[in-house]
């Protein structure tokens, strides 16, 4: 991971544990009005062959509905 994804994960991060909506509304404002967004993202490449790959299963029909994952997410935890 780059500095740059180690820095906006620690944003949010921090973002989820704030229950202030004054502050969080100013935050947004100010994120919303920030050149930043007009960024292109570059991808690595190990993101775009992960993206390739979800496209692929999803064409062959290789996903399984939210509620069978959570399901098997706890029972895996149940089992740590």
């Amino acid at each position: 991971m780059t500095t740059t994804d180690h820095i906006r994960n620690g944003i949010i991060e921090k973002l989820l544990t704030i229950s202030n909506q004054d502050y969080l509304t100013a935050l947004f404002q100010l994120v919303k009005n920030s050149p930043a967004d007009k960024d292109i993202v570059k991808l690595t490449e190990e993101q775009i062959v992960m993206l390739k790959l979800s496209e692929k299963d999803i064409k062959e029909g290789k996903v399984i509905p939210q509620v069978q994952l959570d399901k098997s997410d706890l029972k895996w935890l149940k089992g740590l």
